[in-house]
């Protein structure tokens, strides 16, 4: 995209445009100056001064999405900036716009314009250098808080249903009531459009105009309109109130669809709306969005159940539906066509209707324990997103939380059409001598990989004279849903000579067996990789399948045990022939076929944020795996230190209470080595490392602890007095250890300043509990006296010199102690009575 910005300012002197990208127009800087000024509330803001966030269609059917905020200081609000006539004539303020040129429903889906809230390219002043540059796309969204939305939702619960309704008229009929939205925060006015265009459908959501913040709502053009408390109007009109401080007693809905929608958020379940979208049926219908509630274990009302068990039976809901056990809804398609909407981030073709059947009665509680817990059941669930009643989370899905939410909005992003994308490996996978390839990529009929006669009637046999009966009864999607799940599960047994007849002469069922197949793999790519390991079953070069064809590579290829993993990573995303940033989802597949659902190295983690970017770890919910990498490292992976920064700076709002504190060790253990003082470590690593499960984080934190107070430069002496005072076994047994390393040995034995620093530290804090006199006395008679012994009285008397610098007593001490005792004395007595050897 190539979008222009505008940089608009006001205040005392005037208003107007001071930094334009070339090119833009004089007509369009006309139309965009009354949408870009800003207006101040007549009352001193008790949530500060109001952001106007604003998507507004402009004559020729372009948008400009804008943020204006106030600048200024020190108004007067008793007499009404000034002037007392509410202007703002006083009021600083600065808009920063992109204009948004391409028509209505041109190229593939953009981001909403309201995940721009809260990102950090907006500007608050005129950028210095000269005319900005075009954009390449919008803002990026600024940080996802879930639990502010989730307060958010189930704060304003009761009138979700009547909102969504009034939203879909906002958008479908053009003498819709405007919607006022009365927040004394413009940033919940922003979640009330957050909501709204997750709801709609994404062309439509690109195109429903708001702003954050109006001083005269009824004189904005915008459609959903943000109002501070008490400039709402108080006569009625054609325009609806909702929010916190606005909103009357919620009414009845009679609008089944947006009570489904408000039962979907409440249940904080948003990637359900980016999987409906691409179900084949009317934007608004209340049947696909419940069936895919159903099977995601959502209570529904009756009148919501009963719509969708009407929708499954539909023909079109087999080929496409909603529970996990059902068929994929969209194929993929085919390369060399575009996608008019590609996959969400976070998000996978959506599965089946059977468990939204199983909730309304119709399908009976039998359809429901196959749907959920046959062979593959968890695995179809988890490719789609959804989480069936009774199946726990897997990590990946409890982590992507900000990818369902970006999901839900439709922000998806698409640098490249997918079409081109596939296409890549085509030639490459042609030219393939595998067993079963076929013109026209079907499969040939014929034995296993290891040449023994496959099985007669698999478990999930099926015939091509079975198959074709059941065409003209819409029941092909069934026996493909059948066959998928068998092949998954017990590959040797399904995949017999019925089966691949069937396969062979019939493209229909192959195409809905290997869509189906893709969604299984994609949920558990080991089971996806033993499919090819085990069967003759081969994809022809034409056939998109991302998550089969990384699964058959992984099957074909192998891990060798010094492989470079990272690198097989790579030839493995190549291999699905989508752009991860379009799918991110293959990433997650590609990453448990190389670490079998275990986490990277630290290493092998930090050059995978570096090299694919903390967007597409989080959309692809792989963002814990590199967490974990970092936690459980061992204490003396260096990469682990460096990356657990990396990783708190981006993941820092998702992170789980159980590896948080591990990666802040690993924070610390950097900072100490980086020359930062010790005075608060010994604190933090304590806290740190009694909340941590991960001993490897706690060990390097203690040895970087221990490290930093035996530097050259000196002891810290708050860390000192810490340390002395901790009476942890670990951490002085690594301070221990440190100060009989050969570093800390050859500093004695060369400066005598830092042979001074020592023996001050371990002859302090002699009133320290039992550990740390037990401590002082281990390195002080272990460490340090042998040490004395043998250094020549010049150094010796340097060091005294440099201890009677900041205290006389400590080194008449120092003086006393290096003296011989009774027992040396002693000890060197009976050493001259024997005699020596060939004397």
């Amino acid at each position: 995209m190539n979008l222009p910005q505008l940089h608009y300012a006001g205040g005392p002197g005037g208003s107007g445009f001071t930094s334009v990208t070339p090119g833009v127009g004089g007509e369009l800087l006309r139309e965009a100056e009354p949408l870009l000024r800003y207006e101040p509330p007549l009352r001193a803001p008790s949530a500060g001064f109001p952001e106007a966030l604003s998507l507004s269609v402009l004559s020729d059917g372009s948008r400009l999405l804008s943020r204006a905020v106030h600048t200024g200081a020190g108004f007067d609000f008793e007499s009404g900036y000034g002037d007392g006539d509410g202007s703002g004539a006083g009021a600083d303020f600065h808009a920063h716009a992109v204009h948004l040129p391409e028509p209505a429903g041109a190229g593939p889906a953009r981001p909403l314009p309201v995940t721009a809230w809260g990102s950090a390219q907006w500007a608050e002043r005129t950028p210095a250098g000269g005319p900005p540059p075009p954009l390449e796309r919008i803002p990026a969204p600024g940080r996802h808080d879930r639990a502010a939305l989730a307060a958010f939702v189930a704060a304003r619960g009761p009138w979700l249903a009547g909102f969504f309704a009034d939203v879909r008229r906002a958008v479908e009929e053009p003498d819709a009531p405007r919607l006022l939205l009365v927040e004394e925060d413009s940033a919940a006015v922003a979640r009330w459009v957050m909501l709204a265009c997750g709801v709609l459908p994404h062309e439509r959501g690109q195109w429903l105009t708001f702003t954050t913040y109006a001083r005269r709502p009824l004189l904005a053009p915008q459609r959903l309109v943000g109002v501070l408390p008490g400039d709402e109007p108080t006569e009625p009109g054609p325009w609806r109130v909702y929010g916190a401080a606005g909103a009357g007693a919620p009414g009845e809905c009679a609008d089944l669809w947006a009570r489904t929608a408000s039962a979907v958020w409440l249940a904080a379940r948003p990637e359900l709306f980016a999987q409906v979208r691409r179900l084949p049926a009317e934007p608004y219908a209340p049947g696909p969005l419940a069936s895919l509630a159903l099977a995601a274990g959502i209570p529904l009302e009756p009148a919501a159940r009963e719509a969708a068990a009407d929708w499954d039976g539909t023909p079109g809901s087999r080929s496409g539906g909603a529970g996990p056990a059902g068929t994929t809804a969209v194929p993929m398609p085919a390369a060399g066509t575009p996608s008019a909407e590609p996959p969400g981030p976070g998000t996978s073709p959506a599965p089946g209707p059977a468990a939204g059947a199983a909730g309304t009665g119709r399908a009976g509680t039998e359809a429901a324990s196959a749907a959920t817990t046959g062979p593959g059941a968890a695995g179809a669930a988890g490719a789609a997103g959804i989480r069936p009643a009774g199946m726990g989370s897997p990590p990946e899905a409890a982590a992507g939380d900000r990818g369902a939410h970006e999901a839900a909005l439709g922000n998806q992003a698409a640098p490249e059409a997918i079409a081109g994308d596939r296409a890549a490996p085509e030639a490459t996978l042609g030219s393939r001598a595998t067993p079963e390839a076929a013109p026209g990529g079907q499969a040939a009929p014929d034995a296993t990989p290891g040449g023994q006669p496959a099985p007669e009637g698999g478990v999930g046999s099926v015939s091509a004279t079975e198959a074709a009966s059941v065409v003209g009864r819409e029941a092909v999607p069934d026996v493909a849903r059948r066959l998928a799940h068998a092949l998954i599960s017990e590959p040797e047994r399904a995949y017999g000579p019925r089966e691949r007849e069937s396969l062979a002469e019939l493209p229909v069922l192959r195409a809905l067996v290997l869509d189906r197949l893709d969604a299984l793999a994609a949920g558990d790519p080991a089971a996806g990789a033993r499919l090819f390991e085990r069967t003759g079953l081969r994809l022809g070069a034409a056939e998109a399948l991302p998550h089969l064809r990384m699964c058959a590579r992984a099957a074909e290829a192998g891990l060798d045990a010094g492989a470079d993993r990272v690198l097989v990573l790579d030839a493995l995303l190549r291999e699905s022939g989508v752009s991860l940033y379009a799918e991110p989802l293959v990433l997650r597949t590609g990453m448990r076929l190389v670490w079998a659902g275990g986490p990277p190295e630290a290493a092998e983690a930090g050059l995978l944020l570096a090299t694919t970017g903390a967007a597409v770890h989080r959309d692809a919910g792989t963002w814990e795996l590199l967490v974990r990498a970092a936690a459980a490292a061992p204490a003396g992976d260096g990469a682990a230190a460096d990356l657990a920064p990396e990783l708190l700076r981006h993941f820092g709002a998702e992170l789980p209470d159980g590896l948080r504190p591990a990666l802040l060790l690993w924070e610390l253990v950097r900072d100490l080595r980086a020359g930062g003082p010790a005075g608060d470590g010994p604190r933090r690593a304590l806290e740190l490392g009694a909340l941590s499960p991960e001993p490897g984080a706690r060990d390097a934190a203690y040895a970087a602890l221990a490290g930093r107070l035996l530097a050259p430069d000196g002891p810290d002496e708050a860390g000192l007095r810490a340390l002395a005072g901790s009476e942890d076994p670990g951490l002085l047994a690594a301070y221990r250890q440190a100060a009989r390393s050969a570093p800390v040995a050859k500093a004695l034995r060369g400066d005598p300043g830092y042979l001074a620093s020592c023996y001050a530290a371990w002859s302090a804090h002699p009133q320290g509990g039992p550990l740390w006199r037990e401590t002082r006395t281990e390195l002080l008679e272990g460490v340090l006296r042998p040490l004395v012994r043998e250094l020549p009285a010049a150094h010796l008397a340097a060091a005294g010199r440099e201890l009677a610098r900041g205290d006389g007593h400590r080194a008449r001490e120092f003086h006393a102690w290096r003296r011989p005792s009774a027992a040396d004395r002693l000890r060197g007595a009976l050493r001259g009575l024997i005699p020596r050897s060939g004397r």
